[in-house]
């Protein structure tokens, strides 16, 4: 069990086929209380998600659902002082809520790029501000943010620029936190996925698809649980010397 009890927050799980809801899966079966987070969270979305994860695991979970707009900073300030009204504090904070378009640089709006900061880097930045409160009182903390091969390559598989530069703002915000907090205690690191089987993937026509999948080291697409596992590492004390990195998690897509 290497979260064996710890409060942790897992945003964008709604949907079963998400890389939070496999995390959500993976870090209950460790042990952990887990929170999820999403906009579209309510009462039946939280009991496909738990019926889902204790058929799995074939017992009784710590389990609640919290439904927060991760773009609006006092919605992200009241979900984590909802966290701590139900389990008293916050010991890891997963950022992988987010949206992808695939548009060309030239027909991106400015309310289309509006859009992608705010849910993707400036949503990440509220709730990494709002946990790193309860961080900094405790002096212990992890922050996994979920990033993109999109911020290292400059898009190209299924997000437009402004996506792969939202992601990129999300790589260079961890880095920047795991150097303020590192002398507390708190560690902040990224993920970088590439061609993870989540409905990101739905719009890609299957000629698209087998492209990009002949373009993989490993042959074939990620599934969220291997996802899920890089975030499992992160969150707990195996990497316990870790924080500033970038994991890939990309099947040898893109090796630097």
């Amino acid at each position: 069990m290497l979260l064996q009890d710890k409060v942790c927050v897992i945003t964008g799980a709604a949907s079963l086929r998400s890389i939070g809801y496999a995390t959500a899966e993976l870090f209950a079966e460790h042990g952990a209380k887990v929170v999820v987070v999403d906009v579209l969270m309510d009462e039946p979305v939280l009991a496909g998600i738990r019926t889902a994860i204790e058929t799995r695991l074939q017992r009784r979970v710590t389990l609640h659902g919290l439904q927060c707009d991760i773009s609006q900073p006092e919605a992200c300030e009241a979900m984590v002082r909802e966290v701590r009204a139900l389990h008293g504090t916050v010991d890891c904070l997963v950022n992988s809520a987010g949206i992808v378009r695939s548009l060309p640089l030239l027909e991106i709006s400015p309310q289309e790029l509006d859009r992608m900061l705010d849910v993707n880097l400036k949503g990440t930045f509220y709730l990494c501000q709002s946990v790193l409160k309860v961080f900094v009182e405790q002096r212990a903390g992890t922050i996994v943010n979920v990033a993109s091969l999109a911020a290292q390559r400059g898009g190209g598989l299924v997000g437009g620029p402004h996506y792969a530069a939202s992601k990129g703002g999300v790589l260079s915000l961890t880095r920047s936190i795991a150097r303020e907090f590192g002398a507390l205690g708190i560690r902040a690191n990224a993920i970088c996925p590439a061609m993870i089987d989540t409905p990101m993937l739905d719009g890609l026509s299957p000629e698209r698809l087998q492209g990009i999948v002949d373009s993989i080291l490993l042959k074939r697409i990620g599934s969220t649980r291997e996802l899920a596992g890089a975030c499992l590492f992160l969150a707990s004390e195996l990497s316990g010397f870790v924080t500033g990195a970038t994991i890939d998690v990309n099947g040898g897509t893109h090796i630097h």
